[in-house]
């Protein structure tokens, strides 16, 4: 007996769709592993640092200063996290340990109040003497430009004649 050659066809696209749903069912949903809890995370001590400056470097943030002292006070704040110390508490300890300098924002207490005060004062004080000038310009415009024109005097041809030379050109 001669297959046909039409049944080839379905044959082989029945073996097809076999083999797929096979695989598909062998195929189960994979999940993230969760990583175990060892410790704060990099990200964690950074939220920290980036709110400290580096006590022996001028000006450089505690999370991105390259010394070995800032990475051993990172470490020091990894392990003050894994304690279960808040950031409030690090900070305080950090304070306690090299003065207010370490604090990214000072607190506004004794003259480090002035901060806060002085840049709002110092604009709002710019802007006002900036509008007083402003206005005092606009007043003195008429008052030069009545005071430009000389007056009339009839007995004085000297002058008359030099004003009328000034005119010309």
């Amino acid at each position: 007996m001669k297959p046909n050659s039409r049944s080839v066809p379905i044959f082989v696209f029945l073996l097809v769709l076999i083999a797929i749903v096979a695989s598909l069912a062998s195929v189960s949903t994979v999940f993230a592993q969760e990583v175990p809890a060892s410790g704060p995370t990099d990200d964690e001590v950074n939220a920290v640092a980036k709110q400290l400056y580096c006590p022996v470097c001028e000006n450089i943030p505690l999370d991105v200063c390259p010394t070995q002292a800032c990475a051993q006070w990172r470490e020091l704040i990894r392990e003050k996290l894994a304690e279960g110390w808040t950031e409030d508490q690090i900070k305080t300890y950090f304070v306690n340990q090299y003065g207010d300098r370490v604090l990214a924002a000072p607190p506004a207490r004794g003259l480090n109040w002035l901060v806060y005060i002085i840049p709002p004062l110092v604009l709002i004080a710019g802007i006002y003497i900036l509008y007083r000038a402003l206005k005092s310009w606009r007043q003195a415009s008429p008052i030069l430009a009545q005071e430009s024109q000389p007056a009339e005097e009839p007995g004085d041809e000297y002058v008359a004649r030099i004003e009328d030379e000034l005119r010309r050109r």
